[in-house]
């Protein structure tokens, strides 16, 4: 990659689908990072040092170093995958766009970006989980619920935009948005293969060494009781 870049740090949890969008679009680029890893079970998320980074207390946050003593923080997992577009060179040997030029691909790529990023995760994250616990309530069945309307609406754009994947047969924020919250789904016992072109999708990108790479099970904070299983 080339020296014009900046360098990245990645705070991340493994378990985190915001923070997998961003693994594997790293990966997808070719670009190196240092890993920081906020355990979200242990609150480490909450600590002044991480505050100041995200006042959201939330991961992934993605820290640019311009250049010694210039570095600024991305806290919001789409922020940072639009900027990741905006600064890498198409010269680049790289170079791997992951949004169309065409305006009605585009748009319909951020579509599919917004069902998952705003539909889907805001009710599933670990935060409002906890919150409904609060309540007394299980939060799994609105997990399940919200995990399910999101992907239907996804699979009735997807089925008329897809090709190899979800938006014609190159690799868009949609898919990288995409198979962390499939990933997450098993966790609330959505069957994805009811929606055939996400599934399709799904598991041609779970063949990209980006994704592999990104994996939830195959991260060095994983912890060795998730290794080495299948992945879901």
């Amino acid at each position: 990659m080339g020296s014009d870049l900046p360098t990245f740090d990645l705070y991340t949890y493994f378990r985190s689908s915001c923070s997998a969008r961003l693994r594997i679009a790293l990966h997808l680029h070719g670009i190196p990072y240092k890993p920081i890893f906020v355990h979200l079970l242990k609150n480490e998320q909450r600590t002044e040092e991480h505050r100041a980074l995200n006042p959201s207390l939330s991961v992934p946050v993605l820290v640019v170093h311009k250049t010694p003593g210039d570095s600024f923080a991305i806290p919001q997992s789409i922020a940072a995958l639009q900027y990741l577009e905006e600064i890498i060179p198409s010269s680049s040997a790289h170079y791997r766009p992951l949004l169309p030029q065409n305006p009605e691909l585009r748009a319909l790529t951020l579509t599919l970006v917004a069902i998952i990023s705003a539909d889907v995760q805001p009710v599933v994250n670990l935060r409002v989980q906890r919150w409904i616990k609060e309540l007394d309530a299980d939060p799994s069945p609105l997990c399940r619920q919200a995990t399910e309307a999101g992907f239907a609406a996804y699979e009735a754009i997807a089925s008329k935009t897809a090709g190899v994947f979800s938006v014609g047969d190159d690799i868009t924020l949609a898919d990288v948005c995409l198979v962390p919250a499939a990933w997450s789904a098993a966790r609330f016992g959505v069957d994805i293969n009811n929606y055939p072109t996400i599934a399709r999708v799904v598991a041609k990108l779970e063949e990209e060494d980006a994704v592999k790479k990104a994996h939830w099970r195959n991260q060095p904070d994983t912890p060795e009781e998730f290794r080495q299983a299948s992945a879901s």
